[in-house]
């Protein structure tokens, strides 16, 4: 059984996401209004991209090597027994974090099978659990499933970047999406609200829209599952 998963960003008008050159009227406010509804969503964990998460990073990469030989089944960091979780999807363990936690959450990092002992020796090190959800290429699906059966993820925020976005849209695995809309015209080819091309174009049913301080937008839409 897979968590319901809720995707929920901020965008200019146009769906770019990262507010460079903003107006600071554009930006006075959508933070903490953002940080706001993702409580208010009380999800059990929020997901993000490999880029998005290397972020949170701190200090140089530290990687290990190791001649030990790790089984490819999840690994619970200890102090990792319940959420909120913060994830990030790694399909080749490019992520060094040397952190457990990112904004006060435990982390959990979905890995394929060909990740090398030395990453998984890293992880082990910095208290990061993991999960494997397939061989060489990833198995939304399938990481979804062992989240919520290991972790017991029910709601699951999906929060970016573009890429990570339209991979779970394409694979018809976002059943909401909370978007919060920022009064600002950017028209920067940069990162938007999503990145890959979604095959076919997914239906939206309206279920809210609420006008917060600033003129953001915060707009609820249901997905439409194909018949």
């Amino acid at each position: 059984m897979k968590p319901h998963v809720i995707m929920h960003m901020a965008s200019s008008i146009d769906g770019t996401i990262v507010p460079k050159d903003w107006p600071i009227a554009a930006l006075d406010g959508l933070n903490d209004a953002y940080e706001d509804i993702h409580r208010a969503l009380k999800g059990d964990a929020w997901l993000v991209g490999r880029v998005t998460m290397a972020e949170f990073a701190e200090g140089a990469p530290r990687p290990m090597t190791t001649s030990e030989r790790f089984p490819r089944k999840t690994w619970k960091a200890p102090g990792a027994a319940s959420g909120p979780y913060a994830i990030a999807v790694d399909r080749e363990g490019k992520l060094h974090l040397n952190i457990s936690h990112a904004n006060g959450d435990p982390l959990i990092v979905i890995l394929t099978e060909g990740v090398s002992d030395d990453h998984l020796a890293e992880l082990r090190r910095d208290g990061i659990s993991y999960i494997f959800a397939g061989a060489t290429e990833l198995d939304l699906a399938l990481a979804l499933d062992i989240l919520a059966d290991e972790f017991a993820i029910m709601l699951l925020l999906l929060e970016g970047g573009g890429g990570i976005n339209g991979s779970f849209l394409d694979a018809d695995l976002i059943d909401e999406i909370s978007l919060m809309l920022s009064p600002v015209a950017d028209g920067n080819p940069g990162p938007s609200t999503f990145d890959n091309r979604i095959t076919p174009a997914k239906a939206l049913k309206l279920q809210s829209v609420t006008q917060l301080d600033g003129g953001v937008l915060h707009i609820r839409y249901a997905v439409i599952r194909a018949e």
